[in-house]
């Protein structure tokens, strides 16, 4: 299992994946928007999105659960 965490203040600009999704180690999760650049947060290993804790809209925290990998 692993947790996918926000690195920076955002805000989720798009959600690319949904639950119960299959998704391969670099695939995009959702894209995050700051200082009107996009960031993609990827995936760091294989697996199937478990939870999916943003919604496009959202204003994240550095640290905060943005999707669980299982």
């Amino acid at each position: 299992m692993a947790e996918v965490r926000a690195e920076m203040v955002a805000n989720v600009w798009k959600v690319v994946v949904k639950e119960g999704e299959a998704v391969s180690d670099g695939d995009t999760l959702v894209i995050l928007e700051s200082m009107k650049m996009e960031i993609p947060v990827l995936a760091e290993e294989d697996g199937v999105v478990a939870q999916l804790k943003v919604a496009e809209g959202d204003v994240i925290q550095e640290g905060d659960l943005i999707a669980v990998i299982e």
